[in-house]
């Protein structure tokens, strides 16, 4: 099923921090609901949250009770900023919510008769498509991935990263079913191992050969020559090419170019932020410090140890072998590579 769906006036979302132990379903019509499953990260994944903002404002179009458009606007600006509040670094949310907001001024010109129907087509739509450029991305990262090759990635960029099909994996899982030989090494993904809950449940539900391995072991298994290519997914994208990613992610592009292993990241054209120039100006969000102080609700520490929780890292540039859009593999220069795929 999708991770993220529309069913009897709510949104049904996989409540992702129940996996693997549990497979439970979030069934609201709540945009404060809404606005924590996304902090909690409950949903989670750029591509996810983008279409599940979609879906919550729609929702707050069909819950507005006003008729003026100006007001109707105003409520959708506030559901807007709810729903932005929790992640700052995924692109893909900003980019959603702006769509959203400007789908509805648009046909608030004209009055706000048919605009929630409207808007909740819109984003199934959105979700539609998402589906629909992941098969791209599985399509042309596969063409990376050599028979029998050995692909080292971080977090979770499979299907649940996404409305379905995922990012990153989706080129793996690809491959698999086109009859190559795979095998995954996955990182746990400290502190909240999502490779290990996530990755490797999803590796597994695919029938793809995979090994889960601590963050610290990454260095070693390249070291043995057991990591022929780096996949990853992204959260936002700078205009030159530098990413944003789930922390971590920039220790393993440095030890893959200290290898000489190709280094690639997968990403939806709506994740590159051309409004950003360089990975500097991305926001890195900072959570909750128990996160690192504990484990599955285990202090590991002491409740009151001094931490920094990053969730997110940017990796340079020049670390990155090739970025795998839905409209193809872009190549150094980033830039005008972007801008080109861009105006097609």
């Amino acid at each position: 099923m999708r991770t993220v769906s529309w069913k009897n006036g709510k949104i049904v979302l996989i409540d992702q921090t129940r996996l693997p132990n549990s497979f439970e379903l979030i069934e609201t019509d709540d945009l404060n609901r809404v606005a924590t499953a996304i902090r909690r990260l409950e949903v989670r994944g750029a591509p996810a949250i983008g279409v599940t903002a979609a879906y919550a404002m729609a929702l707050a179009a069909r819950q507005s009770q006003a008729r003026e458009p100006r007001a109707v606007s105003a409520d959708l600006q506030k559901a807007r900023d709810l729903l932005a509040a929790p992640r700052p670094t995924a692109t893909n949310l900003f980019w959603a919510l702006d769509h959203m907001l400007a789908f509805a001024g648009e046909r608030l010109e004209n009055g706000s008769d048919g605009l929630a129907e409207a808007m909740l087509a819109e984003a199934q739509k959105m979700a539609d498509e998402d589906v629909a450029i992941n098969q791209r991305l599985a399509e042309i990262g596969s063409e990376l991935i050599p028979d029998g090759a050995r692909v080292l990635t971080h977090c979770n960029c499979g299907p649940l990263c996404a409305v379905d099909l995922g990012t990153a994996m989706a080129p793996v899982i690809y491959a698999h079913s086109q009859g190559k030989k795979v095998h995954v090494y996955t990182d746990e993904t400290r502190p909240r191992l999502q490779g290990a809950k996530l990755n490797a449940w999803e590796l597994a539900q695919a029938g793809v050969p995979y090994t889960l391995i601590t963050d610290n072991t990454a260095a070693w298994v390249m070291s043995q020559h057991k990591v022929d290519l780096v996949m990853i997914g992204v959260d936002r994208v700078a205009a030159n090419g530098d990413t944003a990613a789930k922390i971590g992610v920039y220790g393993v592009a440095v030890l893959a170019h200290y290898h000489h292993i190709p280094f690639y990241a997968i990403s939806p054209t709506s994740t590159i932020d051309m409004n950003i120039p360089g990975g500097s100006q991305i926001p890195i969000e900072e959570r909750d410090p128990d996160e690192v102080r504990k484990v599955n609700d285990t202090w590991i520490t002491m409740p009151d140890a001094n931490v920094v929780n990053y969730a997110f890292d940017v990796t340079p540039h020049e670390l990155i072998t090739a970025i795998v859009t839905e409209f193809g593999i872009a190549r150094p220069p980033y830039r005008p590579a972007f801008e080109s795929m861009l105006r097609a």
